[in-house]
């Protein structure tokens, strides 16, 4: 099937406060997470993307456009399904006071039994996030192509649970994933199973996906790897 293609925003003013912004207006790329979007675009800009596919909030938008700018045809889309966790109560306060809280130890440890105060569950977050991305990426692969490629802008908890799914992975153990700012992780959805390609990449070159096939039978022996010219 296609390849996913999945891009954390750039460092935001709330990242640099401390603060859990979650869907909070008014939270937008500072200087470096300006920076980390370009850098982004950069190494995207010679793949061949079918789409570029965002989370609404704004820090997302600006990233994905500095993307989707390096691709003539392509226009943004908007997807409420890989919006930020609704962190309800949690929303706005600070990550240092935040760490008190009793419910802390259960995100950090057993995030499958989270229900954020006034929010989302945890549960509800994966099962909705990783739903559309699969949704989009069968219905891109159906419009494009087994060697379609498309982007998903989107946020930290949201990468990690849509890779926690794909390799497999229970959910409490999610937090064993790190996504930075401006990364990259590749996901490809095979007929029989996912193929995590690489994750929280933040440099490297990507031409190769410009050839990317379609997954079959795992390679006995790890294989030869893509083809880079």
């Amino acid at each position: 099937m296609a390849t996913v293609l999945l891009v954390r925003h750039g460092r935001s003013t709330a990242n640099v406060a401390g603060v859990l912004s979650g869907r909070a207006a008014g939270v937008d790329l500072d200087e470096v997470g300006r920076a980390q979007a370009v850098r982004t675009a950069e190494r995207l800009a010679i793949v061949p993307l079918v789409a570029v596919i965002s989370s609404p909030l704004a820090r997302c938008r600006q990233t994905a456009r500095v993307v989707a700018e390096r691709h003539d045809s392509l226009r943004t889309q908007l997807e409420p399904g890989i919006v930020e966790a609704d962190y309800g109560d949690w929303q706005g306060r600070s990550l240092r006071d935040l760490a008190k809280e009793p419910l802390w130890s259960v995100v950090q440890a057993r995030p499958s039994e989270v229900t954020f105060p006034g929010g989302e569950s945890m549960a509800t977050m994966q099962e909705r996030s990783v739903a559309a991305i699969r949704r989009h990426d069968a219905a891109l692969e159906a419009k494009h192509g087994a060697g379609a490629v498309w982007v998903a802008v989107t946020h930290g908890d949201i990468i990690k649970s849509v890779l926690a799914d794909a390799l497999g992975m229970h959910l409490d153990l999610f937090q064993r994933i790190t996504v930075n700012p401006g990364s990259v992780s590749i996901v490809r959805y095979g007929s029989t199973r996912p193929e995590v390609v690489a994750t929280n990449t933040d440099s490297g070159d990507l031409s190769w996906l410009r050839a990317a096939g379609p997954v079959g039978d795992a390679a006995v022996g790890g294989g030869a790897g893509p083809l880079v010219k």
